[in-house]
């Protein structure tokens, strides 16, 4: 979701303690962790409330196939894994066109 990486996080960090200054850094730290673990714990009772009002007939009902990536993976591209199309690098699959070779163009398409 978010790409952070060590570096990101250091200079984060920095401009927090520039910003909030020594003292107020930790408060604030304990503040964003404090509501980062509510939301977190009302998405679990949200997700929880929505299996129950689902009932029985959905048991077998996966809520992490309503994230997009997540749907897209499962049903699209499971084709391709069972292929064995998606076990070999990016970079070595074949361009579907030859170099130098000019796009087909479709003058009802532009």
């Amino acid at each position: 979701m978010f790409d952070l990486s060590i570096t990101k996080l250091l200079v984060l960090a920095v401009i927090g303690l520039v910003i909030f200054g020594p003292d107020q850094l930790p408060k604030m730290a304990k503040q964003l962790g404090g509501t980062l673990r509510d939301l977190r714990r009302v998405a679990d009772k949200a997700k929880a409330d929505l299996t129950e009002g689902l009932g029985p007939e959905f048991s077998e009902f996966d809520i992490s196939d309503l994230n997009p990536r997540s749907f897209v993976r499962k049903h699209l591209l499971d084709d391709l894994d069972m292929d064995g199309f998606m076990d070999e690098p990016v970079r070595s699959r074949p361009h579907p066109m030859d170099s130098g070779q000019r796009p087909p163009f479709d003058p009802e398409a532009t």
